[in-house]
């Protein structure tokens, strides 16, 4: 069992890589040019945009290999889905850490927003 694991996770290894690379590249470029908060938002916003783009992307994959009865290219998608919904969680999770220690970079509000009187 933990050899079909880690032959299932050395699958996705390229994937992780290139996820790594795009997040370091981004990280050093915006710190270097703006400030590393700004830097740490432009990553988490990234990182949502891709992992959930690539979550649906290996969805539709997955059921199409499945309607094709085609039963190893859907373990492989299956195993990138389960890692792209991983990272989603995990940049969620780090989206709520750095505002919470960053509270200046929550949402702006709208035109349409009405601002509640402070007490």
């Amino acid at each position: 069992m933990p050899a079909m694991l880690a032959a299932r996770l050395y699958r996705v290894l390229p994937l992780l890589a290139i996820l790594a690379i795009i997040g370091i590249v981004v990280y050093i470029f915006m710190s270097w040019r703006y400030t590393p908060a700004r830097a740490k938002e432009a990553v988490i916003k990234i990182f949502i945009a891709l992992n959930g783009g690539l979550s649906i992307l290996f969805a539709l994959a997955t059921l199409y290999a499945w309607i094709e009865s085609n039963a190893f290219v859907a373990d492989f998608f299956i195993t990138c889905l389960a890692t792209t919904l991983i990272m989603l969680g995990i940049t969620f999770i780090c989206r709520r850490n750095f505002l919470k220690h960053n509270p200046n970079y929550r949402w702006q509000l709208t035109d349409r927003a009405k601002k509640v009187p402070r007490k």
